[in-house]
């Protein structure tokens, strides 16, 4: 009779720690899927960016100059744009009626060289576009944040099964750009 009791008391108490074990799991870790931005932001003006950079500045050992795409800036601006409908927690709207108001300024294009093949022939690239950020709140006229030099990049191969051209790694790397700029809008400031 007593090993009986033992027996079911052992089966209580597990049963009881599974119980609170399947409480804590389901309770979460404080994941959501809203954002974090106040709730007294709902539409976002973006101003088109601006070229500031000076492709006649810099020599540099391995290039006689900088290299630039025509209309970056554009095409920043627009993925940008298309990656706040695509997330949906802030709406594109014109600057008069916005509650926030995103500046950027396209700063630097950079493809730098990671990987030879045993030819000496380029194997690998990074391209990495950076920009200056402004954040204003349209009403109060008052900057929320500002980040220099931010970056949105890609890898890409010239060689091999994972070959992709200059043109789609510069488009990786402005989407990539985007996904970064749209998540720090909506993260908690």
């Amino acid at each position: 009779m007593v090993k009986s009791k033992g027996k079911t008391q052992k089966a209580k108490a597990f049963l009881l720690f599974t119980l609170y074990s399947l409480l804590f799991t389901f309770s979460g870790c404080g994941y959501t899927t809203r954002s974090l931005v106040s709730l007294k932001y709902k539409t976002i003006n973006v101003k088109p960016f601006v070229n500031k950079m000076d492709i006649t500045s810099e020599k540099q050992e391995y290039r006689d100059y900088r290299k630039y795409y025509t209309l970056l800036e554009s095409s920043i601006t627009q993925e940008v744009i298309s990656r706040y409908i695509f997330d949906g927690n802030l709406k594109i709207s014109t600057s008069k009626d916005a509650d926030l108001i995103l500046i950027g300024e396209l700063v630097d294009y950079n493809r730098d060289v990671l990987r030879y093949t045993d030819n000496n022939d380029v194997e690998e690239y990074r391209t990495t576009i950076r920009v200056n950020l402004t954040m204003k709140d349209a009403r109060q006229e008052k900057i929320l944040w500002q980040e220099n030099n931010f970056t949105g990049e890609t890898t890409y191969f010239t060689t091999g099964p994972l070959v992709k051209s200059e043109a789609t790694a510069i488009k990786d790397a402005i989407a990539d750009l985007a996904r970064r700029i749209v998540e720090r809008t909506i993260e908690e400031w």
